[in-house]
């Protein structure tokens, strides 16, 4: 489980983003590490209760995990460490195409969800194509009030259009979707839910309800490929 102890690594972190200071501590880490990876153990073994995609794909919980340094090669900021532990658990791995679930952990801003973040134009292209021809579904799955509950923001848009695609008309029931540029959900956990012994259970819940929308991002995908390869 996510402790103080490792909330209170991320703090210091922040306060300290220096090399010197990293090296200083780095027992701290690697047992703030060590609680992440955990973490991620547990949820990977919920999720495939649910999932018998990621539950086939038998990812290496270390590779759902982002590195904590940073690549400041064309960034101003030359902070070389992020101040947070994120993992993403997707049946495509950490690197691949799929929508997946994903964890933020940071001192005050711990969030979780599912969905993809800025997929390739042609993942996108396919997506948009799959709520077009099946709005209704979509409608279904983000009106559960579960789904409500979990995400009253609903599904965000990481970059969204100010007309419609090209190939769809305003008039189009779905629009405002199809204008999206990816499609995710976020819940956020205070420091005191973090450091629950019932944290998973609770990130596993989160995780379950936005299965359904998972899933449909997904199939869109796999239909794709589908297409192209008949296609072809």
């Amino acid at each position: 489980m996510i402790t103080n102890a490792t909330l209170a690594f991320l703090h210091e972190l922040k306060e300290h983003n220096e090399r010197v200071w990293f090296t200083e501590h780095k027992n701290e880490y690697q047992q703030a590490f060590s609680e992440m990876l955990d973490t991620v153990v547990q949820l990977l073994v919920a999720i495939s209760g649910f999932d018998t995609d990621i539950a086939a794909a038998g990812l290496d919980p270390k590779s759902c995990m982002m590195r904590i340094n940073r690549d400041i090669r064309f960034s101003k900021d030359k902070s070389p460490y992020k101040t947070n532990f994120f993992a993403f658990m997707s049946k495509g791995g950490r690197k691949g195409p799929f929508g997946g679930y994903y964890v933020h952990i940071e001192p005050g801003a711990t969030f979780a969800g599912g969905g993809i973040y800025m997929p390739e134009p042609a993942v996108l292209e396919q997506t948009r194509r799959e709520i077009d021809a099946h709005f209704n579904e979509w409608k279904s799955i983000i009106a559960q009030k579960e789904f409500s509950s979990q995400f009253p923001e609903g599904v965000l848009p990481s970059g969204k259009l100010v007309r419609p695609p090209k190939g769809y008309e305003s008039t189009n029931p779905a629009v405002e979707y199809l204008k999206f540029k990816g499609y995710y959900t976020q819940r956020f956990f205070s420091d005191e839910e973090v450091t629950d012994p019932g944290f998973v259970a609770e990130l596993a819940k989160t995780f379950h309800t936005v299965n359904p929308l998972v899933e449909f991002l997904n199939r869109a995908f796999i239909n794709g490929l589908t297409g192209f390869q008949d296609f072809h």
